[in-house]
């Protein structure tokens, strides 16, 4: 078993020797705090058929909770939609929020691992920056990590995963996640 007070993750220590001196010349930041590094990572899964069966949001949120490594929150709905016959505090989906050594593991295993294994997969756009230095992306099948049992899975599920870095701009966070070798196409 790993000690946990001596791992780093593999990211984390490329990032810290070789991401940080490239950003540095490459934007020519004055001061090292200025260059920009990942701050979270927000996995989100909505499941619309929760309005029929709330058994069916455990069983995503648990799915959630083995891809991140920990234990995803079920979100429930803040408003009654009469018209998707939805009651308030209904649970609707799951969430998780990724931050430090587990974030750049959950990195790690994206890029490497469950990318590759998407079915026709060229590459993810390099245009779903929303301005402020983060990046948005989605994927239909949540299969595609290998933390999932192919087998035991009643229903595919899609997931959103969301990318937040410090950059100030998305020239910068694109820069920042090619250095991670982010598949771009564009």
């Amino acid at each position: 078993m790993l000690d946990a007070a001596k791992y780093t993750p593999r990211l984390k220590t490329v990032y810290a020797d070789t991401i940080r001196a490239a950003m540095k010349s490459e934007f020519a930041y004055k001061n090292d705090m200025q260059i920009p590094r990942l701050d979270k990572i927000v996995l989100n899964m909505g499941v619309g058929e929760a309005v029929k069966d709330t058994k069916k949001v455990k069983q995503a949120a648990e799915e959630l909770g083995q891809i991140a490594g920990q234990k995803a929150v079920i979100t429930k709905a803040k408003k009654s939609i009469a018209g998707f016959r939805v009651r308030e505090e209904m649970p609707l989906g799951c969430k998780v929020t990724l931050r430090g050594d587990r974030m750049y593991e959950f990195l790690d295993r994206l890029i490497n691992v469950a990318l590759p294994r998407v079915r026709d997969f060229r590459g993810v756009k390099g245009n779903s920056f929303d301005g402020r230095g983060n990046y948005a992306m989605g994927l239909k099948e949540h299969i595609v990590f290998p933390e999932i049992n192919f087998d035991k899975v009643d229903e595919v599920l899609g997931m959103d995963i969301i990318i937040c870095t410090t950059a100030k701009t998305d020239a910068e966070a694109k820069a920042l996640l090619k250095h991670f070798n982010m598949p771009f196409t564009s």
